[in-house]
């Protein structure tokens, strides 16, 4: 595993800064965002360092997409929401806040508005409902 020493997605890698995970393997992560736009929006990580799609092969961007809609479906089966957004940004002009390539898997639900992103923190207890309720639907 590669990581990069000042790269936040790294530093939860490496065990430097807390997360609440939900899935873990031997080439991702997947950990409740902790400024969710929606409630139970997650990222999926590689385990490599890559700042965006373009540092990525094409076996280890499977790699991803695979994680990705095995998460999707736990969280659909475990939030019931009424619809699901997976968004992957490369470069700051493309909303890219983390030079890390993650995906993030949002839950939408009718009449509830999306939350700008990365502006409000979510309690760990909440986060940590959410993760065990998708963590369940994994098994």
């Amino acid at each position: 595993m590669s990581t990069d020493p000042n790269c936040i997605f790294c530093r939860i890698l490496r065990g430097e800064m807390p997360s609440v995970k939900i899935h873990e393997d031997d080439s991702t992560l997947v950990f409740m965002d902790v400024m969710p736009q929606s409630p139970g929006h997650c990222l999926v990580i590689p385990k490599r360092h890559a700042a965006n799609i373009y540092e990525v092969s094409a076996d280890e961007a499977a790699i991803l997409i695979r994680t990705t809609h095995r998460m999707a479906q736990a969280v659909n089966q475990a939030l019931k929401p009424d619809g699901l957004a997976i968004f992957q940004f490369n470069g700051g002009e493309a909303g890219q806040t983390v030079f890390h390539i993650h995906f993030h898997i949002v839950p939408r639900y009718a009449g509830v508005e999306m939350r700008l992103h990365a502006r409000e923190m979510a309690a760990k207890e909440v986060l940590q409902s959410h993760a065990d309720k998708i963590r369940s639907a994994l098994k």
